[in-house]
């Protein structure tokens, strides 16, 4: 049975998506996550091609189909999404991790799925809960403080999914599933849907 937490809605029909897929049996996850960037340029670099958007902002927006604003957003989304999925990945499972990148006439939804670390869950929901209960404007200056102040603030800050809300006005959400196998392995779907305009 999943867990879902924000609004983890089934994804209306489309024509345009993009999916890229690392496995872990070539290259462990963890080193190639110093890479992300050329994957999320390369995901911004396919947006700027194929995405149609909405013809009556074209002119608005110097003959492009998409302002520079939201192709950075694309970079920056992509590369944290990535750099989180690799870093937290359980590295027992053999689960590939998988970007997925869908384009609708006036919005961009990106989705990570991979494995997570068992230890890792509990404080990651309780995150999501606190990410989405709270004021994400006070919890992003909460944390920027909390890592100023802090010699090792490394790795479970959070503070790439407040930036995404805050600075780019994104959307998150998630969904926790459990594969029967031996040991079970909880597999995390993260969902971020990005305005265009």
């Amino acid at each position: 049975m999943s867990q879902l937490f924000g609004d983890f809605s089934d994804l209306e029909e489309h024509a345009e998506y993009l999916v890229i897929g690392f496995s872990p049996t070539s290259i462990p996850l963890k080193q190639r996550w110093r890479n992300n960037g050329l994957s999320a340029d390369f995901i911004a670099d396919y947006l700027q091609t194929f995405f149609v958007g909405d013809p009556e902002k074209r002119a608005a927006n110097n003959n492009s189909y998409i302002p520079a604003k939201s192709k950075n957003a694309v970079k920056y989304i992509a590369n944290e999404l990535l750099e989180n999925a690799m870093k937290f990945n359980n590295e027992t499972a053999s689960f590939p991790t998988k970007i997925a990148f869908h384009l609708f006439s006036s919005r961009l939804i990106f989705q990570v799925v991979n494995s997570v670390n068992p230890d890792d869950v509990e404080r990651f929901q309780g995150f999501i809960k606190q990410l989405l209960n709270e004021d994400p404007q006070e919890l992003y200056i909460q944390q920027m403080e909390a890592n100023a102040s802090s010699e090792n603030s490394k790795g479970h800050s959070g503070l790439g999914f407040l930036s995404m809300i805050c600075d780019y006005s994104a959307k998150l959400s998630w969904k926790f599933d459990v594969v029967d196998e031996n040991p079970p392995i909880t597999i995390v779907t993260t969902r971020v849907a990005l305005d265009v305009s």
